[in-house]
């Protein structure tokens, strides 16, 4: 029997919240250990109307199911009234492949897994007593970060830069509701200099971040740079950090900031870097003093998607949700 789960559904499952960041971590040790089945990204990219469509899949070892997911990013779609991420995830059974559930969530999964990832990388990299936020980019990913960093760090100030101001002042109206200080800024640098967590959200392809606008002690989480194309942060960043730490090694370096280092050949591409997977069974492998200027490069992975797509299955059965078919 395969069970077709709805948007709305889907989101009475899973939201924002620690009990996710939980599940996210367990799948990022799954990777870091070697105990996940996980191919490359397949992409196809629309460039006529800005967009792309991505397939993501992963098995983790000793799970009885595992997720297949078609995710798009069309960034032109808001100027049309509509959100620029859609897609959809298949959760089949991990010893028959038989399709057990198909979940339509238009791309709030994906949202929300990228979002934990954020929080997760903050947790673990940041200084504990950062209350300083600065947001690149003004869209759906960019509230969610946000909204998840407050997990895991007491934000009380957020400087924000996106390229279009009324984004910018739609999203801080929108922001309100955390009960934080929202500022827009004029300038990305604006933004770099008076924060302690940076987080870019963007699908640019040259990057917006410089190093030198960088202090001791700041963290960074990249999220937009899940194509080879796309670029946030200076390469030298890159290579001046103390600590980089990539969602998946094999990833980064040919979709993340780290593939732009390689080719501009500041850094090696034989370098070994430790997975955010790695840092969370070992904290030590993180920041080791409050000076370190941090990076964390995420590019998305499926064994997020395995996790989210399983917990979602999970409490739409518990609340006998969805629509029976076969």
């Amino acid at each position: 029997m395969t069970i077709i789960l709805n948007s709305e559904e889907i989101k009475r499952c899973v939201r924002l919240d620690n009990k996710m960041i939980s599940i996210i971590e367990e799948a990022f040790k799954s990777l870091a250990l070697g105990k996940a089945t996980m191919p490359p990204i397949l992409r196809l990219d629309i460039e006529k109307y800005h967009g792309e469509s991505d397939v993501k899949a992963a098995y983790i070892d000793g799970l009885d199911s595992y997720a297949i997911k078609v995710a798009s990013g069309f960034f032109n779609n808001p100027k049309l009234g509509i959100p620029s991420s859609n897609g959809l995830m298949i959760l089949l059974d991990a010893k028959t492949g038989v399709l057990k559930s198909i979940l339509l969530d238009k791309g709030y999964l994906t949202d929300i897994r990228t979002a934990i990832a954020g929080a997760i990388a903050a947790k673990y990299l940041s200084n504990s007593d950062s209350t300083i936020v600065g947001i690149i980019g003004a869209g759906i990913q960019a509230k969610l970060q946000l909204q998840a960093l407050t997990l895991v760090r007491k934000i009380k100030n957020v400087y924000i830069w996106a390229r279009d101001i009324d984004k910018v002042n739609n999203y801080i109206r929108d922001m309100k509701k955390l009960n934080i200080n929202l500022k827009a800024c004029a300038t990305p640098e604006e933004v770099v200099r008076q924060s302690e967590i940076i987080v870019t959200n963007t699908p640019s392809r040259s990057f917006i971040i410089k190093y030198e606008w960088l202090k001791k002690g700041m963290h960074i989480t990249a999220v937009g740079s899940d194509a080879e194309q796309k670029n946030e942060l200076d390469p030298l960043i890159i290579k001046n950090c103390d600590i980089y730490i990539p969602d998946c090694l094999s990833q980064t370096k040919i979709l993340g900031e780290l593939n732009h280092a390689i080719l501009n050949k500041v850094v090696s591409s034989s370098n070994h870097y430790n997975e955010l997977g790695n840092v969370i069974l070992n904290s030590k492998l993180g920041r080791r003093r409050k000076e370190d200027i941090t990076v964390c490069d995420l590019t998305g992975t499926g064994v997020q998607d395995t996790a989210i797509a399983r917990e979602t299955y999970r409490i739409a059965m518990h609340l006998n949700l969805g629509i029976k078919i076969g």
